[in-house]
């Protein structure tokens, strides 16, 4: 087994990363400090944490330190040493309105293929005298007015070979307008055979169910990636249940109709048989994990497939950190290799989950074209009715093609015109949709003002200002609703 032969190198490897560790001081000591930094930063350690603490492939991935840079230049270098487990969130405190508020990490469920990760914000108590009112009603305290449902964030992950730690940035950014809860999917091989299969139905149903914990706030549903899909069926499904729904649904660049446009990804899924999916590129867990005998897409073929379809932003980030060591910016090559670390830590996927994407989502289009069922439950999105929906794209996205998210809006066809918006992002790739410079300065506000202007359900009068702001105007296409229709092409317009 191929998984069972990379399992071996990687721990081959270990007492060669030690043997660095222990020559590179020695000989690099009395050498400039950048030098030294470079060479332990190649060889798998962290050069940026006053002492020169192993982090490497053979050490547990939850014990490092959260700013862990030379780990994560280690798992870049070497494919063969990716992590095994995610990085850690650790947000430990965030900027609200002028104040800091302190993040508090905590599980609110746990399922064997998921944890709900909640990261919720505190204020110091002196400061509730002059909190801005949207703080106050994201933080629920002792003694405050109880008129308004505390404000919360979902944000789902995609469960598309990464950690959600990828997305780190993405729930910090949140943070700033109400607590974030963020679906932490599991390495399927530390999931015991026991625990079941998982397809994309469990992954529908996960978050449905994720949805209905956090009912009880005034709740706002972010899907990035392949999670739009699930997270639009799962909301149709809310809906057509008639439980409570989500005041807002914002997709990301994901692939609603992936027939629209196909990328380079959905050419190559739409080319293969799921056959030869299943042969070519899913093995079976090695004996040493949990979940062992399980079969799985692995995360190192992803790892790989990743570097090479998109190796520029492998290089950027490895740019970003060099020069960051050679002029001596530790803090910038620490922000750099936190974010070459998240990149790098990659999980396995059921193969079920995998090929139910190929299958459903990219070859058949079952969301778009009306055939996709949930366990027997039809999946209509045109049952929603109180959830406002905003979906964003970029420009120059070559993972998800132009118009695959917007064609949500089409198959939301009860929700009136002011619930509904599509926003097309300029000089924006698919990782800028959530990361970097244009998430920060542009995608966020966006998302924040759309939630701000449905804190009220959808059925109540639609907000009479303009959610764009003039400095970001010009970054931003917002479109015209698409025609009502429940399939087929559709071309954007620009307004």
């Amino acid at each position: 087994m191929v998984y069972d032969w990379i399992e071996r190198q990687r721990r081959l490897l270990q007492p060669f990363a030690f043997w660095a560790e222990q020559t590179a001081d020695p000989w690099l000591s009395g050498a400039m400090l950048s030098w030294r930094d470079l060479l332990l930063a190649l060889a798998g350690f962290d050069p940026l944490g006053g002492e020169t603490q192993r982090t490497g492939a053979g050490a547990p991935v939850a014990a490092a330190r959260a700013n862990s840079p030379a780990n994560a230049a280690a798992h870049a270098s070497l494919p063969l040493a990716a992590a095994a487990a995610g990085a850690p969130f650790a947000i430990e405190a965030v900027e609200v309105d002028g104040l800091t508020a302190t993040v508090v990490e905590r599980t609110v469920l746990d399922t064997p293929f998921c944890r709900l990760l909640g990261f919720e914000r505190r204020l110091p108590a002196r400061a509730w005298t002059t909190a801005p009112a949207s703080e106050q009603q994201s933080v629920p305290q002792p003694g405050l007015s109880r008129a308004r449902l505390p404000r919360a964030v979902l944000l789902c992950a995609p469960l598309a070979g990464h950690h959600a730690v990828m997305l780190r940035e993405t729930a910090e950014t949140l943070l700033r307008d109400a607590n974030v809860y963020v679906t932490d999917w599991a390495n399927a091989r530390d999931v015991p055979l026991a625990a079941g299969r998982f397809g994309l139905d469990e992954h529908v149903m996960l978050i449905e169910r994720f949805i209905r914990a956090l009912s009880r706030t005034e709740l706002h549903v972010v899907a990035i990636c392949q999670a739009t899909v699930s997270a639009l069926g799962a909301v149709a499904l809310l809906a057509a249940s008639g439980a409570r729904a989500p005041r807002t649904l914002t997709l990301i660049g994901g692939p609603i109709d992936a027939h629209l446009h196909p990328t380079g990804v959905g050419r190559f899924a739409q080319a293969h048989s799921l056959r030869w999916f299943s042969d070519a590129v899913v093995d079976a867990v090695p004996t040493h994990f949990a979940g062992a005998g399980r079969r799985v897409y692995p995360g190192f073929l992803q790892h790989a497939a990743i570097l090479a379809a998109h190796p520029h932003r492998y290089t950027t980030l490895r740019s970003a950190y060099f020069t960051g060591v050679l002029t001596g910016d530790r803090a910038g090559a620490a922000r750099a290799l936190r974010s070459l670390r998240e990149y790098a830590s990659v999980l396995d996927m059921d193969e079920r989950y995998f090929l139910d994407m190929i299958d459903i989502v990219f070859q058949r289009a079952g969301l778009a074209r009306g055939t996709w069922q949930v366990h027997g439950r039809a999946v209509r999105p045109q049952h929603v009715t109180d959830t406002a929906v905003l979906t964003i794209e970029g420009d120059r996205d070559d993972i998800t093609g132009a118009g695959q998210t917007h064609a949500a809006l089409a198959l939301c066809s009860a929700l009136p015109r002011h619930a509904t918006r599509a926003l097309t992002i300029a000089l924006c790739n698919h990782y800028d949709l959530f990361s970097g410079p244009r998430w920060q300065q542009v995608v966020h506000h966006e998302v924040s003002d759309w939630m701000a202007a449905h804190a009220a359900p959808v059925r109540a009068a639609p907000p009479s200002f303009d959610t764009r702001e003039p400095d970001r105007a010009p970054l931003a296409r917002h479109h015209a609703p698409r025609a009502r229709h429940a399939c087929g092409p559709s071309h954007r317009s620009s307004t």
